[in-house]
């Protein structure tokens, strides 16, 4: 199956709605199993959460915006904007 990036940016001021919605969110990946492959926050320069970043394997870009749809930060209206790009591995652990 394919593989997606989500890359979510939140709304400015918004880490006490992260962290409001973040034991769900996690709780919510985690149900996903497989489905995720990778996933964290982005931080600003003074190491505070503003976005996140999560690379999924779904059956289409269609079936990708759902499993966003579901996210509870999402739902938390936590993201000023969601991007979902189909993505290819080329590169992998190359130590």
């Amino acid at each position: 199956m394919p593989l997606y990036v989500m890359s979510c940016r939140d709304k400015p001021n918004s880490l006490d709605v992260r962290m409001a919605a973040r034991e769900a969110h996690l709780a919510y990946m985690k149900s996903l199993g497989d489905v995720v492959k990778l996933g964290g926050p982005y931080l600003d320069g003074q190491d505070q959460m503003v976005g996140s970043l999560i690379i999924v394997e779904a059956e289409s870009l269609a079936h990708a915006h759902g499993i966003s749809e579901k996210d509870p930060y999402r739902l938390a209206g936590l993201f000023e904007t969601v991007e979902i790009t189909p993505f290819r591995a080329t590169l992998k652990n190359m130590g």
